[in-house]
């Protein structure tokens, strides 16, 4: 059998599809992932012998030049991704059983129109539950259309950002369907979302209320890192107590030097040594005192469970990794999805959720006064033991049983 993977994103997209890329492979798969062209998703994917087939425009100059909930090229830049699908992921899917989207509505929509163009089984994924429509959240603001402050009611605000998702992208969309022979849709987002979409998180961490959308949730897809830390970084974790991470993976952050000095001066405050990743916000020490050390991309697995508390974002594979490996954390959302980990953090009692997205030493040494005491690390660790490392697996079983049952019965 063989999978196609369409992803466009950050690493918190790029992340789980190598993982359940893995899986398939070990079951005997053929796989390959359509994803950014970024450096290091490259590695990434190289390190773990699944290959990459570039799309797109890299993420990072993207994300850290734009200002942040602008509109501004939105359309442009949603063009260019939808048609990279109809280009580059239909030609990458040629010959495949099932193509396998995440990421922004024009590239998945796009996605499964080239799908349903080579007749081949297609499945949405999302590694977080607010994008998918249900009665108990509202959905989010898409970029440049506000949702009408007058309207409370939630399933009928679902029904106005499938309205907005139609405006936004549904003629695009069509004129593309149409150049290949297919039938213009009338609903973009549910046309990408399926009837039957995925939710890749754990049950624990982000539990699914049952909606009229039957959703397969399968776990957090998890690919388990055996990358060593660097010599220098653990010879800084042997030297003293457990320190405070702090880093907010691709995330620009305005004031990047301002957050690194609130950072550690709270840190500081809590008589602790920080690790400061810099990440695509490019953090950096505010000194050369000996109780802080600088860190690039490295294994978040292996640092979560070295230190005494995490202190980041919130992204969706941030949020588990810390939670799977039992670090306690202080989540400080920057927006999209963020504050719901942020909220299932702190009603876990795993973590402190930090009000607002601009710390101060003042809001994050209250933090971590929360997070850095023995109950906080003994709920983390509980919680711990509930989280499932299977999700992958699952995912990949229920992709061949699917792909199995859809394959016309071998001729005598």
């Amino acid at each position: 059998m063989r999978v196609l993977f369409s992803t466009y994103g950050s690493r918190g997209s790029v992340e789980p599809i190598a993982g359940l890329a893995v899986r398939l492979r070990e079951l005997g798969a053929e796989v390959r992932v359509c994803a950014p062209p970024d450096e290091e998703f490259a590695e990434r994917l190289a390190g773990v012998g699944v290959p990459l087939v570039p799309t797109g425009a890299p993420v990072r100059p993207l994300v850290t030049t734009v200002t942040p909930g602008s509109a501004a090229g939105l359309a442009q830049r949603a063009t260019e991704l939808m048609a990279a699908q109809f280009d580059t992921v239909a030609a990458a899917a040629e010959g495949c059983d099932a193509l396998v989207a995440t990421g922004p509505l024009p590239a998945t929509a796009g996605a499964r129109s080239v799908a349903e163009k080579l007749g081949i089984r297609y499945v949405h994924v999302s590694h977080q539950p607010v994008s998918l429509p249900s009665p108990y959240r509202r959905p989010p603001a898409r970029r440049g259309r506000p949702l009408p402050p007058e309207v409370t009611d939630n399933r009928a605000l679902w029904d106005v950002d499938a309205q907005i998702a139609n405006a936004m992208f549904g003629e695009e969309l069509n004129t593309q369907r149409a150049s290949i022979g297919l039938p213009p849709v009338d609903n973009v987002r549910d046309y990408a979302f399926t009837d039957q979409p995925w939710l890749a998180t754990d049950p624990v961490l982000s539990p699914w209320q049952p909606t009229d959308l039957d959703v397969v949730q399968t776990g957090a897809w998890i690919l388990t890192d055996e990358r060593p830390l660097p010599d220098g970084l653990v010879a800084f974790l042997e030297a003293g107590a457990p320190p405070v991470y702090v880093g907010f993976g691709s995330m620009p952050m305005r004031d990047s030097e301002d957050v690194a000095r609130a950072a550690i001066e709270a840190i500081r405050a809590q008589g602790r040594r920080a690790v400061v990743s810099r990440g695509w916000a490019d953090l950096a020490l505010i000194d050369d005192q000996d109780d802080c050390f600088a860190v690039g991309e490295v294994n978040h697995q292996a640092l979560f469970r070295r230190a005494a508390a995490v202190v980041h974002h919130g992204g969706a594979g941030t949020t588990t990794t810390a939670a799977w490996v039992g670090a306690p954390q202080v989540v400080v959302p920057q927006g999209a999805d963020q504050p719901y980990w942020a909220g299932r953090v702190a009603d876990l009692g795993i973590g402190a959720a930090h009000d607002g997205p601009t710390p101060t030493a003042e809001s994050l040494s209250v933090a971590l006064r929360t997070v850095l005491i023995p109950e906080t690390r003994a709920r983390a660790t509980a919680v711990a033991g509930t989280i499932r490392a299977d999700g992958a697996t699952v995912a990949a079983k229920l992709l061949l049983d699917a792909v199995s049952q859809e394959r016309p019965p071998a001729s005598a």
